[in-house]
């Protein structure tokens, strides 16, 4: 089970931390929201992949997940911009 676990996050952070490369700026998100965000997108990516297209697409379960790592980045990072830094 922690192997699973650990899996998870490292993926998340390989996911999160290209989304935040994919999106341009300077992005005032955390290592922890960098790899929640990273694991939420590999999970919505790889269900969206394979309610489309079906099982064994890895590649493009792959691109969908950065995609959608992606947006949530760009949507986290406008939404934190606005808030003061003390």
């Amino acid at each position: 089970m922690f192997i699973v676990i650990l899996g998870w996050i490292l993926i998340g952070l390989v996911v999160g931390g290209l989304g935040r490369l994919i999106v341009p700026g300077r992005n005032p998100i955390g290592l922890i929201l960098t790899v929640l965000v990273g694991i939420v997108g590999s999970v919505a990516g790889g269900a969206a992949t394979r309610a489309m297209v079906g099982r064994g697409h890895n590649d493009l379960s792959f691109i969908v997940s950065l995609v959608i790592a992606a947006i949530l980045v760009a949507f986290i990072s406008g939404s934190q911009r606005g808030r003061r830094q003390p």
